[in-house]
């Protein structure tokens, strides 16, 4: 997965240097006009999730993927930290790949991640309660014990309903991966067993928007959203996404009107772009997928300047997935499941 990751970096590099001199002719996406931030604190190496605060509008919470189990409240204007909170109560994470906001008021942080594309027998998630002032501070959090019904696997999204609080996690494969509904209230005591409900892409991160009716998730050359329906996925449509080195996370604005994309890596730039058909940004006729279908990770920018470096990117995933396949077969021929 180290391995993956770095690849995948290389690949988003390439691709930014591609269309640097193309996106110069044309409107950003991101990086100016106050478009998004930069992470400005040092100890932010690895930002792996995102999630807008609902008590501190303005405020984004984020955290490394391997650390301590702490997160960072960062001054979406800044770029600078504000708050950086301790957790106890929990033991030492393996591998934190998402953060969430519910709208009980608490923030969840998905332990999810599985490098070895399977290996635990369980994952965890740690919740507590957003502080209603924002400075340095150590809070206890609940920890749960999470499994899939159909067996260990890789994640690095989870993303809690902001209506109906429901928890869900996708799995990270790439054949494609599936959609988690969790039980309908957590608990800490016994096992939270998450059932498959939908087919998704490669995902990296996702966020439901503010008023519950559409999912969001990232891989990392593309996002795609889906109309949600009755706690279930339904047709899907590409969204605009800016390319970055290392694609890691999204959240909405708290209006809606915006994601924030992030990426990994000191200094890392958390971009904004306008989500089309709200106002903010005009719609640019999207094309529907069927409901629940599992999406490929080529889609992207649909404007015609990124096109080159978006083709050059996805024959490098091609390439570098074909790669991965062989090296991941067993003596059996089999590949860990999705």
């Amino acid at each position: 997965m180290a391995l993956l990751r770095a690849l995948c970096t290389t690949l988003g590099g390439a691709a930014l240097a591609l269309t640097a001199p193309l996106l110069a002719a044309g409107p950003a996406l991101a990086d100016d006009g106050g478009d998004g931030f930069t992470l400005a604190d040092p100890r932010i190496t690895e930002s792996s999730g995102l999630a807008a605060s609902r008590a501190h509008p303005g405020v984004y919470w984020t955290h490394n993927d391997q650390d301590e189990p702490r997160l960072f409240a960062v001054d979406g204007r800044t770029g600078r930290t504000v708050a950086t909170i301790t957790l106890r109560g929990v033991g030492k994470p393996r591998d934190m790949e998402a953060v969430s906001v519910g709208p009980d008021g608490y923030v969840y942080v998905g332990d999810i991640g599985d490098n070895l594309g399977g290996s635990w027998s369980h994952v965890w998630i740690y919740r507590f309660r957003e502080p209603e002032r924002l400075g340095d501070a150590t809070v206890t959090a609940t920890q749960y014990t999470v499994t899939y019904e159909d067996g260990p696997r890789d994640a690095e999204a989870l993303m809690v309903h902001p209506k109906t609080g429901r928890v869900y996690i996708a799995s990270k494969h790439e054949d494609g991966g599936g959609l988690y509904e969790g039980p309908r209230e957590l608990s800490a005591k016994g096992t939270n067993v998450f059932r498959r409900i939908g087919e998704v892409p490669w995902v990296t991160d996702g966020a439901f928007s503010p008023d519950g009716t559409r999912l969001v998730l990232r891989s990392y050359f593309s996002a795609r959203g889906y109309a949600w329906r009755d706690g279930r996925l339904g047709p899907d449509e590409r969204v605009r996404a800016p390319i970055q080195g290392q694609s890691e996370s999204v959240t909405y604005t708290p209006d809606g009107t915006a994601l924030m994309f992030g990426t990994e890596g000191e200094g890392s730039r958390v971009a904004r772009v306008p989500v089309e058909g709200t106002g903010a940004a005009p719609a640019q006729g999207p094309t529907p997928r069927p409901s629940g279908s599992a999406s490929s990770p080529s889609g992207g920018d649909e404007g015609g300047g990124s096109g080159l470096a978006l083709g050059a990117v996805v024959l490098g995933a091609a390439l570098l997935l074909s790669l991965r396949r062989m090296r991941g077969r067993g003596p059996g021929g089999q590949s860990p499941s999705a």
